[in-house]
């Protein structure tokens, strides 16, 4: 529904029932209304923030794998997981020169946060350096969900208000909360009710009057599954409705938030795959029906497409509509870099070709000419986890 038509079926009425409004009040009892209005000394900030991130041409680099997730990555190019390796993966990243050119934020793991360069710069230092905010992964992971079909739900809102007060001090300016909705598994409506108010409360906590980080919302439909793109869709809907209806009532400001959603396309098991130009449609139909035109920015996940696909399927948009990507901007640089130092210039450069290629998506202007046959390589995982 488009912001006019909004307008047009506003509860307010016309300026020719005003009349009629006052007689029907008169023989009917009033409804009570309360209305909470914010506040918060961090809301420019906010706003300020989002936008910067939400700039043309740029998008995020999402490497805030956790220590577990990080070590399977170093493992597939025979590293073992140690925090030094773990530097110097995250060293490679950070510096990679002209890096802010595509990249507008980049989300952390706490380590990382905290973490100086092999050459002992503070990382946070660098990446404003590069005109990059940093952000930092709030969640506490899945865990099982009681009562559902095998589902999970995300933990962490304890303590959630005091860690965001320390991670702001360290340099951190927005915040990252990522929950999951499984196909095959239902969704149930508690999974996807679980999804929607942890999500919800947890942009809620960012936006408290004394805190300044700007939540980025993810809760992503997982890749699993023979479905077809029409399911996805019709969950995705379900989803956001949940998640925006519970945001509402928590007196979530949405002119201070990111979102990190999925793309609509089937499962990875799906026997009818979609073109580009399809996922795009069915995407854009969704951000249509779903999204509220105040949100700055949508900033959509990759989720084990391969790094062609991820770059493809952003399509064209009114929106401000970018990427935050992991494995889609980082596979084929992990893989140069193998853990050589002889290998860092070239592997930086492998990381800034898929930056540029998706910052000229973002821009409408990207082409799959001379792609490598590498970056069409798929990387879904099934029952991912990180």
């Amino acid at each position: 529904m488009s912001s006019t038509t909004l307008l047009k079926s506003s509860f307010l009425p016309k300026k020719s029932d005003w009349g009629a409004t006052r007689q029907l009040a008169a023989v009917t009892r009033p409804a009570s209304v309360s209305m909470v209005v914010r506040a918060g000394a961090y809301d420019d900030e906010l706003v300020k923030t989002a936008k910067t991130i939400a700039s043309p041409g740029r998008g995020i680099l999402a490497m805030d794998e956790s220590n577990a997730t990080c070590g399977k990555r170093l493992d597939s190019i025979g590293l073992e997981n140690t925090e030094s390796n773990r530097q110097a993966y995250r060293t490679l990243l950070v510096t990679a020169p002209g890096l802010g050119q595509y990249i507008s934020g980049a989300i952390l793991f706490e380590e990382t946060l905290y973490q100086s360069t092999v050459d002992g710069r503070k990382i946070v230092d660098i990446l404003a350096e590069q005109g990059i905010v940093p952000g930092i992964k709030v969640d506490k992971g899945l865990v099982p969900l009681a009562g559902s079909n095998s589902e999970s739900w995300c933990q962490g809102l304890d303590g959630l208000a005091s860690r965001e007060a320390a991670y702001y001090q360290q340099g951190a300016r927005f915040a990252k909360w990522r929950t999951v909705v499984s196909i095959p598994n239902g969704p149930s409506a508690l999974a996807v009710k679980e999804a929607a108010w942890g999500l919800a409360r947890y942009a809620a906590i960012m936006h408290r009057p004394d805190n300044g980080l700007v939540p980025i919302v993810e809760p992503e439909i997982l890749l699993d599954g023979e479905h077809g793109i029409e399911r996805t869709f019709e969950v995705a809907q379900k989803v956001w409705a949940e998640t925006f209806f519970y945001m509402s009532q928590n007196t979530v400001m949405f002119e201070g938030i990111l979102l990190k959603p999925s793309m609509v396309t089937p499962g990875a098991e799906s026997k009818d795959k979609a073109m580009p130009e399809q996922v795009a449609d069915y995407t854009l139909r969704l951000l249509h029906r779903r999204i509220p035109p105040a949100v700055p920015g949508i900033m959509f996940l990759s989720g084990g497409q391969s790094e062609v696909e991820a770059t493809q399927n952003q399509g064209e948009n009114p929106w401000h509509v970018s990427f935050s990507y992991a494995r889609a901007l980082q596979n084929t640089c992990l893989k140069t870099w193998g853990g050589r130092p002889e290998n860092v210039k070239a592997a930086q450069d492998a990381l800034l070709l898929r930056a540029k290629a998706n910052s000229l998506a973002q821009l409408g202007k990207y082409t799959s000419d001379g792609e490598a046959a590498e970056a069409n390589e798929g990387m879904f995982v099934k029952n991912y986890s990180y």
